[in-house]
């Protein structure tokens, strides 16, 4: 008992050390390990509707897709996954959204009551936390937001499914199922038809729909929204999250309207109301959730290309969405605009944004532009499929969101570790990365003298 008591102490030093170190590698690490925990639990026999073990690459990438909150999938989820199989996905899905680090920081909060400082550095880290007093806030108001809404969400679809003779053990096991993975953005359906079937049908889509807006703002944005009711008072990155969540939501669904309204194949058969309702739910998932009411890989190629732009943006920052996140885009936004109008400073609602986040937000879109631009190259060089089909399942994989226009399942073994680096890189984000790469962070006291280069 005693030697098991000091290598429990030594770890938990090493761990405080690494933690104060480099938060990011124990980030990394973190979400390594969950990922081979549930790559091992969907290899047992029992995962299975067939009694079989699954493939270690099916198992991998499914469990990578599920912890990363992502939905692509080599296998059919609803046929391939027994319930337990389904249960120990919609687990990894519900592990992946909260963040390792948060629940790990939950953890220590349950035990001491309190929060230690590595503890709170890791899970602001995670959560993008304005600052550390405010995570014992952020950590009761992740689990309340994201276990209501799940539930909310798992009570709106189980009428439904009753109504469709699922009884009551599928029925309820589908609509937490779907609750879980439409607030975490995941995209995964434990339905084998999917919700093709349900195309007009808002009993189904709307809950779902909402589940994956609200997901996406991030938790910053409901611990502001709860604290403040006063519009006015709401912090800048309230602010810039709703007008841009809601102004790419507009944008989406106008273009896809536009794309896809004229095409048999997607939207073209079905009348103005039924269209409409699936455009508006596409439109909502095309950033991050993953769900689709129709086939993607039937969708023109300038539908594509729209959802390419949208996935890579993503949504909000500490939500359970991927991509460089839409904060990053009005950022980005707002300097091209004070430069056009030759100001000096960013600003936005009477606020100044400060240079530094700019760096921030340019870092972010680069890093992640060289990531899929190197990844589609593989992939190709792995498949031999066209580039608008690569770049669009690499996208998304990155992007965590998760929709494909239906080639995953096909490829083989290395194509399938791409995509699974893909996403391990999409959710642990592209500055997290580079930060745990990095030994040391040096200040420099002599600075060179500045001069400004010709640009454009």
């Amino acid at each position: 008992m005693a030697s098991l008591r000091e290598a429990r102490d030594a770890f938990g030093e090493w761990v405080d050390r690494v933690a104060l170190e480099s938060p990011a590698r124990l980030t990394l690490g973190a979400f390594a390990l969950t990922i081979l925990i549930f790559t091992g639990l969907l290899s047992l026999p029992w995962a299975t509707t067939e009694g079989h073990r699954a493939p270690f690459i099916d198992a991998l990438f499914t469990a990578t897709s599920a912890v990363c909150v992502t939905g692509l999938t080599t296998v059919d989820t609803g046929t391939f996954w027994s319930p337990l199989g389904l249960a120990i996905i919609g687990l990894g899905i519900k592990a992946g959204g909260l963040g390792i680090m948060t629940l790990a920081s939950l953890a220590g909060l349950a035990v001491s009551r309190r929060l230690g400082l590595t503890q709170r550095i890791l899970a602001a880290g995670e959560s993008r936390a304005s600052g550390l007093g405010d995570l014992a806030s952020l950590l009761r108001t992740v689990i309340v937001v994201s276990t209501t809404v799940e539930l909310v969400i798992a009570a709106i679809l189980i009428p439904r499914f009753l109504t469709l003779d699922y009884g009551w053990p599928k029925s309820l096991g589908y609509s937490l199922f779907y609750g879980v993975s439409a607030f975490n953005n995941a995209g995964f359906s434990p339905d084998p038809v999917g919700l093709y079937p349900y195309a007009g049908d808002l009993w189904m889509l709307v809950p779902i729909a909402m589940g994956v807006f609200i997901g996406a703002l991030g938790y910053p944005v409901y611990l502001n929204l709860l604290r403040e009711r006063n519009p006015r008072k709401w912090s800048l990155h309230t602010k810039l999250t709703l007008v841009t969540v809601t102004v790419l939501a507009f944008i989406s669904a106008s273009f896809l309207a536009v794309f896809e309204w004229t095409n048999p194949d997607t939207l073209g058969d079905h009348s103005s109301g039924k269209t409409i309702g699936n455009i508006f739910f596409q439109s909502i998932n095309q950033r991050s959730g993953g769900f689709a009411s129709f086939d993607i890989g039937l969708a023109r190629e300038q539908t594509w290309l729209l959802e390419d732009v949208l996935m890579f943006v993503g949504g909000g920052s500490g939500s359970t969405a991927g991509g460089i996140r839409v904060t990053t885009l009005a950022v980005l936004v707002l300097a091209a605009w004070a430069e056009a109008r030759g100001r000096r400073d960013i600003e936005a609602f009477g606020k100044r944004i400060g240079t530094e986040v700019l760096r921030v937000a340019v870092s972010i879109t680069l890093m992640g532009l060289m990531v899929v631009i190197i990844a589609t190259g593989i992939f190709m060089w792995q498949t031999d499929i066209a580039l608008d089909r690569a770049l669009y399942e690499v996208v998304s994989a990155y992007a965590t969101c998760g929709l494909s226009t239906g080639i995953t399942g096909s490829i083989d073994g290395d194509a399938k570790m791409t995509l699974i680096i893909t996403m391990y890189l999409g959710r642990v984000g592209s500055l997290t990365l580079a930060s745990a790469l990095m030994l040391n962070r040096q200040r420099r006291v002599i600075r060179y003298p500045s001069e400004r280069p010709i640009i454009g």
